[in-house]
């Protein structure tokens, strides 16, 4: 156990043994793969309040107070409910935190939520910002959810986002990047670009070999996706494949839609580490990329069955069309070791939809066979 009191983000057994402390409770046993190799799934709990505005409490101030004034109405998700586009809901999780002194946690939206354009960010009593749980805190925690583009049913139980639990400051600097970047390959690039602790992922707009698919871009107005039922869905019901067109190689991305893309490199997340993307400075475009950002040990990695993976980006354009370049830059992926390597890794024995994708939609698409 010495070994996992180290600086750094807890693996999977860490997660485990919280649990069994009581700094994690639940109000309901967890799920047989509710613990991921370096973070752990939250679950939505009974009702969902809609609420006129996104709101943080405040220093002080409890969720449940803010919900008191802001709630338009409840939904009861025992049976199932469809949390329309537009809208701004907030649901109590089944999991609680009592976290010791020296441990903070940080909450991410999963892939797959990502990857439906619903926006969500956990909340906790007295934050002053979304998705940070300071160390030490004590108390329930609430999810913020909006669904951007297509509307989602939902139920108890219902997994939309994830935290990851973080002791001390394992964040690696430019020189400690770069040199595992020369040991491990985290990604193929041949000129890979270091800077702000983070280094950079670009854009493939080059097209595959079947048709020439650059990515997708949603449809509106479709529609309802049922976020626990994964295969069943026919993409060309939601999405407009998009080809490459010319020489060229660049797309133009019209205002307030959005479009899954891949990242020009392969992304390696070496055992001993774990990764996050993180938004790119918005003084390059006005567009933002990848919500779902966290990437657990073992993403990419040959032995986990993850030989030339792509980072999946999530993007959306804001007040302007604008024109993405093939290789342009979009995000950077900073990299923080491990506390302890989790026995299993990401893609090893653990049903992990994304291991080893290329361009690839959410679980809950049937596969997409391009036409010529």
């Amino acid at each position: 156990m010495a070994e996992l009191l180290k600086p750094g983000i807890l693996p999977a057994e860490a997660i485990s043994a919280l649990k069994a402390q009581g700094a994690i409770a639940c109000r309901k046993a967890l799920d047989v793969d509710q613990i991921q190799p370096a973070s752990l799934d939250l679950r939505l709990g009974r009702v969902a309040w809609r609420v006129r505005a996104s709101f943080l409490p405040g220093a002080g101030v409890g969720v449940e107070e803010r919900l008191s004034e802001l709630a338009l109405h409840k939904l009861d998700l025992s049976n199932g409910a469809v949390l329309e586009t537009g809208c701004v809901y907030v649901v109590e999780l089944f999991e609680r935190l009592k976290l010791p002194l020296d441990l903070a946690a940080a909450a991410n939206p999963k892939s797959s939520t990502g990857r439906l354009d619903v926006f969500v960010r956990v909340i906790t009593d007295g934050a002053r910002a979304f998705d940070t749980i300071p160390a030490g805190y004590k108390g329930p925690l609430y999810l913020e959810v909006s669904p951007r583009t297509f509307p989602i049913l939902v139920r108890t139980g219902s997994r939309l986002s994830q935290v990851r639990f973080r002791r001390g400051v394992a964040r690696l600097n430019d020189l400690e990047l770069l040199n595992l970047q020369n040991e491990a390959c985290l990604v193929d690039a041949s000129q890979p670009d270091v800077a702000a602790g983070g280094i950079a992922l670009g854009v493939d707009l080059a097209g595959d070999a079947l048709g020439g698919l650059q990515g997708f871009r949603a449809k509106r107005h479709t529609g309802v996706i049922d976020v626990d039922r994964a295969g069943v869905l026919d993409v060309e019901d939601f999405w407009e494949p998009i080809r490459a067109r010319g020489p060229s190689h660049n797309l133009v991305l019209d205002p307030d839609a959005f479009y899954i893309l891949a990242s020009r490199e392969a992304v390696h997340v070496p055992p001993d580490y774990a990764a996050e993307m993180v938004p790119f400075d918005p003084l390059v475009g006005e567009f933002r990329v990848h919500y779902a950002g966290f990437f657990d040990p073992g993403f990419g990695n040959p032995a986990a069955g993850g030989r030339g993976a792509r980072a999946v980006l999530e993007v959306r354009s804001r007040e302007v069309p604008f024109i993405l370049e093939h290789g342009q830059t979009v995000g950077r992926l900073v990299y923080e070791r491990m506390a302890g390597r989790p026995q299993t890794l990401y893609g090893a024995d653990m049903r992990s939809h994304y291991q080893g994708q290329g361009l690839k939609l959410s679980k809950h698409f049937k596969p997409f066979v391009p036409s010529l």
